[in-house]
């Protein structure tokens, strides 16, 4: 038996977007390529990072959002419109954009998995590297080489440079060719130039796979000794459980805090889950594509808005194997996509209210705008035994919509009366009473 008990006259504060994700909607253009835009619309996601988009044919492929395929020739102008092809990553942003969803842009190359690597090798000229960056932004945010005014705020300087050590084979450096001491001058000296130029924006980085490991300590350390600007700290995760994912949050927030860098966001851009990346890769694919994989993705994302975390991006939506959201073929929604559509009515209402549950199984939000309320709940845990759930607090009327085996955010009969609502909770349900 778990019990959530509401106080709507208790609130905490905003509902924060947990709800992100990497990369964006597929157009149709045919019936042979499929798309999913009234989906990924319905979703209302509030950002998408636009990381390892080029790995798809659908977005625009290897013409798509990375720095080396938009100025694809390191020894021209950087100063000479014609020195840029933006045809496709305009495309690409422009189909994002009619969805109701920001860019959270990353500057750099998606992962390189083949023995040579193109992208992700230390530019010949950091300096350089940098003004290249900014044409970028001119050209999405104030209309340069018939370019946008799309107001983009986040903008990221690379990908997981802390994937391998200095010494490792060049194969293994698949994000970051170079060594440490590189990859911090070329941030120092991106960051320090992007914002003399962009004052109001967000500029950040640098997306590390290990928050906890020494890479992202020397990093913080050696950005704090030498001024160098950090709106927002990137970070990744990927674990088999909520906690195990969310563990290092607090510590993320208390080194920041404590190098000065209070105002800096810290966002978890990349995570899934992963049981490991070898003898259990199938496993956790099987898993994300689950029922049990949605209802590990719910909990995350309700466990993620009590914590110092200032957003959450799930990887990924684009067609891939890490993607339970959408099926790879035919882009109809899988079981994940419907906990994002959930959390949604809760940032749509705006307010996060208190909320008590003695279930730690159950992981439960709630929120409001004026007399409105809604609560979310997931049931994660490895126990395959059904739970009765009774929830105290809201106002009668309210009606329970379930995620299940049988059921895709559909209405059911339970509905609040007397202020009570009690049902039966099978494994890796989520529910949303509103």
């Amino acid at each position: 038996m778990a019990t959530i008990t509401v106080d709507s006259k208790t609130e905490i504060g905003r509902i924060k977007p947990m709800h992100c994700v990497n990369n964006g909607p597929v157009k149709a253009r045919t019936d042979q390529v499929r798309g999913n835009m009234e989906l990924y619309t319905a979703a209302k996601i509030p950002y998408m990072r636009n990381h390892d988009a080029s790995f798809y044919p659908g977005y625009g492929g290897e013409h798509t959002v990375d720095v080396h395929l938009i100025f694809s020739d390191f020894s021209r102008d950087e100063n000479d419109p014609a020195s840029y092809d933006f045809h496709l990553t305009d495309e690409y942003l422009a189909n994002t954009l009619s969805t109701g969803t920001k860019i959270f842009y990353r500057l750099g190359s998606k992962i390189e998995h083949e023995t040579k690597k193109y992208g992700t090798l230390p530019p010949p000229d950091f300096h350089k590297w940098a003004r290249i960056c900014e044409h970028i932004i001119r050209h999405y945010n104030e209309g340069w080489n018939d370019g946008h005014h799309w107001d983009i705020d986040y903008w990221e300087i690379w990908n997981e440079p802390d994937g391998a050590e200095d010494d490792a084979d060049p194969y293994w450096k698949k994000c970051w060719g170079g060594t440490q001491a590189q990859f911090f001058e070329l941030f120092r000296i991106a960051a320090t130039h992007l914002k003399a130029c962009f004052p109001t924006l967000k500029i950040g980085g640098p997306a590390v796979c290990g928050n906890d490991r020494p890479w992202a300590d020397a990093f913080l350390r050696y950005c704090a000794s030498h001024d160098v600007p950090l709106d927002f700290f990137s970070w990744h995760a990927y674990c088999p459980t909520p906690e195990g994912i969310l563990h290092g949050a607090d510590e993320v927030r208390k080194k920041l805090d404590s190098l000065g860098y209070d105002q800096t966001e810290s966002i978890c851009n990349e995570w899934n889950y992963i049981l490991n990346w070898d003898t259990r890769f199938i496993e956790s694919i099987e898993t994300i594509l689950s029922l049990k994989g949605a209802a590990f993705t719910a909990a995350t994302i309700l466990a993620a808005q009590d914590l110092p975390i200032d957003m959450l991006m799930y990887y990924d939506a684009r067609p891939c194997v890490l993607n339970g959201m959408f099926d790879y073929y035919t882009l109809r929604a899988l079981k994940g996509y419907y906990p994002f559509v959930m959390f949604s009515e809760l940032y749509r209402l705006g307010t996060q209210i208190a909320l008590d549950c003695d279930d730690p199984s159950i992981y439960a939000v709630a929120a409001k705008h004026g007399a409105d309320t809604a609560v979310m709940a997931a049931y994660f845990q490895e126990a395959d035994e059904e739970k009765t759930l009774t929830v105290t607090g809201l106002p009668d009327g309210k009606r329970v919509y379930l995620l299940d085996e049988t059921h895709d955010f559909e209405a059911t009969d339970s509905v609040v009366r007397n202020g009570r609502l009690t049902l039966s909770l099978k494994p890796y349900s989520v529910l949303l009473i509103q």
